[in-house]
């Protein structure tokens, strides 16, 4: 008789296929951050038709479902992942390519629902197998201020009951089909959103004594930012970023506009220098507007924390994967600048994030947030193994959970 582990290596190459046709189906419709309404309802029906007992209209379209062992155990585990796409116009020429312009899976989102359903079949195959409960979070919005990830814990939806942990995968471009990645501690930056609004006297481009030239103060205003930012980063050892995305004035050749917008975000992995750049920011912005004489209006969105993965979890999970996978298939990686909004969930119970191979061996890298993004779908049955190998292990860990 098979044991455990080569039961669950059997049954994720069996859903192989239905997975990849549910990723297909996610990336043929995308929706983009809080209105995934389609998306949760195909999701709904899905879980309906295989049993599994749901909460939704959680945070809007967010979704919980459970799965519940009937072996003896206690411990809870939540797994996520994100329904939102981007507002970005998919190049890639597929029978599957997304069918609405302006909107596409280039985030690997679809990929991400795929696994958990995948996952969840798997689980709820074998829950005589197992104690405890899964929760499975279907979360809205993690590509867009403030977060699906802090709005589903705002309702109080994951108090009852409460997990003891926080599991969420993510794939990645430059890690080979097959293998999985993990970074103990601190991960991901912090993000916020920044957003300045110059205003001033607009008028005739030939007449510069008539008017504050608002293009000319914002692109000074942008250089000022980035200069006394790399100082401060550079006397405090902190890796920090802030980019400026977007700068826009409705002027002309000949039109001086009265009102420039500038857009951009700041990131960084300590939190006490966070409040202090976000600070500086807005002295900057002061500065300028007095030596000029304009108006610089600075509106920050407080975006996402630093993403922590806790080191017993990280250190537990990356045995697991080994007895899985093999030693020779999990990687370690450094710190990253981009950001994600499951780093709220720390705030609830220990979490863990990590990563899954999509690139297939001697491919060009396909990057993340890009049009011609894509994946090797061979990466998801990787995905589904290992999590459901991970969440069977933990189920039946004794130390997991602090209230225990």
């Amino acid at each position: 008789m098979p044991g455990i582990k080569e039961t669950i290596l059997r049954k994720s190459s069996d859903l192989k296929e239905e997975v990849i046709k549910l990723r297909r189906h996610f990336h043929k419709y995308p929706e983009l951050s809080y209105n995934e309404t389609e998306t949760a309802l195909f999701i709904i029906k899905w879980m309906n038709e295989n049993g599994i007992e749901i909460r939704s209209g959680i945070a809007g379209t967010g979704i919980i479902g459970t799965i519940m062992g009937n072996g003896p155990g206690s411990n809870v585990i939540a797994i996520r992942a994100e329904m939102d796409a981007l507002p970005v116009t998919e190049r890639n020429n597929t029978d599957y390519a997304s069918l609405f312009p302006g909107k596409m899976h280039a985030c690997g989102h679809d990929a991400h629902m795929a696994m958990l359903l995948g996952t969840a079949t798997l689980l709820n195959s074998i829950r005589d197998q197992f104690g405890g409960t899964v929760l499975l979070i279907f979360q809205p919005g993690e590509e867009k201020s403030p977060g699906g990830a802090k709005l589903m814990i705002e309702t109080g939806e994951l108090n009852n009951p409460k997990p003891d942990i926080f599991i969420a995968q993510h794939i990645l471009p430059e890690l080979e089909t097959g293998k999985v990645g993990y970074k103990s501690g601190r991960y991901m930056a912090s993000c916020d959103e920044i957003y300045i609004t110059v205003s001033g006297k607009g008028g005739h481009a030939a007449l510069p004594g008539l008017t504050t030239d608002q293009i000319y103060i914002a692109s000074n205003l942008v250089v000022r930012l980035k200069d006394r930012m790399a100082i401060s980063q550079m006397t405090r050892n902190i890796p920090t970023v802030l980019g400026i995305g977007r700068i826009s004035g409705e002027g002309a050749t000949n039109v001086i506009p009265e009102k420039v917008e500038i857009a951009g975000t700041f990131r960084t992995f300590d939190d006490t220098w966070r409040a202090e750049g976000i600070g500086l920011i807005k002295a900057i912005a002061a500065e300028t507007a007095s030596e000029f004489g304009v108006k610089i209006e600075v509106i920050i969105a407080e975006g996402y924390p630093v993403l922590v993965n806790d080191e017993n979890l990280t250190a537990k999970a990356m045995k697991f994967s080994e007895e899985l996978l093999g030693k020779d298939n999990i990687e370690t990686f450094d710190i990253r600048m981009s950001s994600d909004d499951f780093s709220f969930y720390k705030a609830l119970a220990p979490s863990l994030y990590f990563r899954i191979g999509i690139k297939r061996k001697g491919d060009e890298m396909r990057k993340l947030h890009t049009a011609d993004f894509g994946i090797d779908e061979e990466g998801l049955e990787t995905g589904v193994s290992n999590l459901s190998w991970l969440v069977y292990n933990f189920l039946s860990d004794k130390n997991i959970s602090a209230k225990k």
